[in-house]
């Protein structure tokens, strides 16, 4: 499972919203499917930059990610490298680009169903509800403490907001 952090939060929010606002969504386009729209929020390539990329590997997404070489210079590197660095994973990658993760779909407002990977309201869905599953994960992940609020070392917002119950 991908690794919870506020920029793969923000990419797949701002790949809904996109979506949502009607970016091109083409499933058979390596710029504009699942993959490719959500490598356009965390790039901020073109499209037509990505399927120039994806075109220097060979297959889907899935083979794509499956190849993928952190220690060449390849265009294509650059793609997977900003997608490993916000916190995905090839198996990440192949679950995207098919809307296939349990994890996910079982997490879909009105539970658990199968997605269609070609449906554009099927990606928001899944986009959506990915980026609300990370964050609960990293939400959970904080530790926060009363003596970490109270400390001298907390803002001073803190400890002026902060108000104890006898």
């Amino acid at each position: 499972m991908a690794k919870a952090t506020i920029q793969l939060i923000d990419a797949l929010r701002l790949t809904a919203t996109n979506l949502r606002n009607g970016a091109y969504h083409s499933w058979g386009h390596h710029g504009a499917c699942n993959c490719g729209n959500l490598v356009q929020s965390v790039t901020k390539f073109t499209k037509e930059e990505i399927l120039q990329y994806a075109h220097t590997g060979t297959g889907e997404w899935t083979e794509l990610a499956q190849e993928y070489c952190a220690t060449t210079s390849a265009p294509l590197t650059l793609v997977f490298s900003a997608l490993e660095k916000v916190g995905l994973t090839p198996t990440d990658i192949h679950h995207i680009e098919y809307l296939s993760d349990r994890k996910i779909l079982e997490q879909l407002p009105g539970g658990l169903r199968w997605l269609k990977h070609n449906k554009r309201e099927d990606a928001i869905a899944y986009f959506d509800t990915f980026a609300n599953v990370l964050e609960q994960e990293l939400l959970q992940s904080i530790d926060i403490s009363i003596e970490d609020l109270t400390s001298a070392n907390a803002p001073s917002s803190y400890k002026n907001k902060l108000v104890l119950a006898d």
